[in-house]
């Protein structure tokens, strides 16, 4: 059983069972610039229009140094995926990869675990979406009622509120809650409560996914040219607004406070990835993919630095604490008619956000049911738009319910759990591609850096800077119980033995430093969003188990093939 749990798929079977038949059947008309308008369309989303404040709000001006950092970081880990674009061309992104390194196991834990990077995050996506258009629409002069533009259970944390600390203990947002279910129509005495913006807007872009890729990069790039412009016309406009003394200090809370969103930060560069779930609908997947990864991060880079200098040199990062943060500068200096515009663009940078996710999440679920993993029907392809229909729909119903019914905050370190756990069986996938002779296929490789002696030195470097600056955080360890540490410090733990082994094969097999320090950035960002976030993505992953063991295992064309 634990050879077949483990069996691998070969690049060239996984390209003959893609091209058999007549081909799959999916149009082929995405190039560079497509690529690139689809990366930047993922990346600079909700980000770049609401989190970059809070993140400067904790960091001060130096959280531009920040983003410098992460893009770093996802450098080595778009480098990966790059290879293995390169080495096999199909939809499928991380599980693909993982299929062909690791084996059908870890294929699937990936391709569970890639629901909530895209279909989970989606979720948080439209959400969000929802709340911005609602308060664009109050600019106009428009006003939804609030049971139809909120969770209900935003509505009965209100009601609670109010019973137990009275009125005088309720925020503006706390107000709304209890407005949404004072005035909500009522079935049986219980107030009906949903999200209405949420629903409608995935079942819009759910609808453009559905008639066409081409269809939906058009309008992909549309969005990314608008929003691209404003952040544009926000840098060159608000340099005039710049007051200096605003970047001092630059580091106001020292680098802690940089490093204290960093996961957050991280976030907003997550999208590149999304871009390799289309890599059969490419014109030539193998040249065109890497380029376009790399590309997006550069470009995506040099706008978040730029306009993270410019808001915290418009206003003092102390005002910052706030949602719209691009809008709320301009109203800050004087300039109301920008901000309204802003306003209008941060509704059409969240929708391209969400027309990507809700792009890649079918195809992912595609290419699991031509394995076998997941019912065939996820495979279907729509005769005359060429697009995953029935893995699109499910996709839509997926998202929109939810985002009807439940708070954000139900979702949003989820996907940084899935989205981390990818990104580290990527990197170490292309380690065993070096080990295995694979990357001999791959038309892109990794630049290899020797890294036996560097990751062991590596290491020695961390400890000898850990005793002689970080005494607080010794000292904090010496407090800790047994118990304790297990309970809130395993993650660090588990980082540090991996650095250790890692250093130790290093030694052993020359492994490539760069897909290392890939492992390491990654893994150290994980030890960042927590125990609780762990426990229920340990859950997510045993639910997800259960369902391979019912259906997927058995239904595996590769463990069919091998009882043949």
């Amino acid at each position: 059983m634990s050879h077949r749990l483990f069996r691998k798929k070969s690049v060239d079977q996984i390209l003959h069972d893609t091209q058999k038949e007549g081909g799959t059947g999916l149009a082929k008309v995405l190039g560079v610039t497509d690529l690139v308008s689809l990366g930047i369309a993922a990346i600079v989303g909700a980000g770049i229009f609401s989190t970059i404040g809070l993140a400067s709000y904790e960091g001060g001006p130096a959280v531009s140094l920040l983003f410098v950092f992460t893009a770093f970081a996802c450098v080595f880990t778009a480098l990966a995926y790059a290879q293995f674009a390169s080495t096999v061309p199909v939809s499928g992104s991380a599980y693909t990869y993982a299929y062909v390194a690791f084996g059908e196991l870890f294929a699937w834990i990936i391709g569970w675990a890639l629901v909530l990077e895209y279909a989970v995050s989606n979720t948080v996506i439209a959400i969000s979406w929802s709340q911005y258009f609602v308060s664009m629409l109050e600019g106009f002069g428009l006003h939804i009622p609030a049971w139809l533009s909120m969770a209900p259970g935003y509505a009965y944390d209100a009601v609670d509120k109010m019973n137990q600390h009275g009125a005088a203990a309720l925020t503006a947002i706390d107000q709304h809650g209890l407005d949404a279910f004072n005035s909500a129509p009522r079935i049986g005495g219980l107030p009906i409560i949903f999200d209405l913006p949420a629903g409608v807007i995935t079942f819009l872009v759910t609808w453009l996914v559905y008639i066409g890729i081409k269809e939906s990069q058009k309008a992909s790039m549309v969005m990314v040219m608008i929003k691209v412009a404003i952040i544009l016309a926000v840098i060159f406009g608000g340099i005039f607004f710049i007051k200096p003394e605003n970047w001092t200090p630059f580091a106001p809370n020292g680098l802690k406070g940089v490093l204290g969103s960093v996961a957050a930060v991280f976030f907003a560069f997550i999208g590149f990835d999304s871009i390799s779930t289309t890599a059969e609908e490419c014109k030539n997947p193998q040249r065109d993919l890497p380029k376009a990864m790399i590309y997006c991060l550069l470009i995506c880079t040099v706008l978040y630095v730029a306009i993270t200098l410019v808001l915290t040199g418009m206003v003092n990062y102390t005002e910052l604490n706030v949602k719209d943060p691009l809008a709320f500068v301009f109203k800050y200096v004087g300039f109301d008619h920008m901000a309204g515009i802003i306003s209008v663009t941060s509704v059409i940078a969240i929708t391209s956000a969400l027309l990507v996710y809700q792009l890649a999440q079918p195809r992912i679920w595609m290419t699991m049911s031509r394995d076998g993993l997941l019912w065939k029907k996820f495979a279907t392809i729509h005769p005359k738009y060429k697009t995953p229909s029935f893995a699109t729909i499910v996709t839509g119903l997926v998202v929109a319910i939810p985002s009807l019914f439940f708070k954000m905050d139900f979702f949003v370190d989820l996907t940084s759990v899935g989205t981390f756990f990818a990104f580290i069986l990527v990197c170490a996938g292309v380690l065993y591609m070096d080990y295995s002779g694979l990357s001999a296929k791959s038309k892109f490789k990794v630049p290899y850096i020797n890294g036996k002696y560097l990751v062991g030195a590596g290491l020695l470097i961390a400890i000898v800077l850990i005793f002689s600056y970080a005494q607080e955080t010794i000292q904090e360890w010496k407090s800790l119980s047994i118990l304790e540490i297990i309970e809130h410090k395993m993650l660090v733990i588990i980082f540090w033995l991996t650095w250790l082994g890692l250093s130790i094969y290093s030694f052993k097999m020359n492994f490539s430093l760069l897909p290392v320090v890939g492992i390491l950035i990654n893994l150290y960002l994980m030890t960042e969003l927590g125990a609780s976030n762990w426990i229920i993505f340990v859950i997510w992953l045993v639910i997800g188990l259960a369902v391979y063991f019912m259906y997927g295992y058995k239904h595996s064309k590769l463990n069919k093939q091998a009882q043949v």
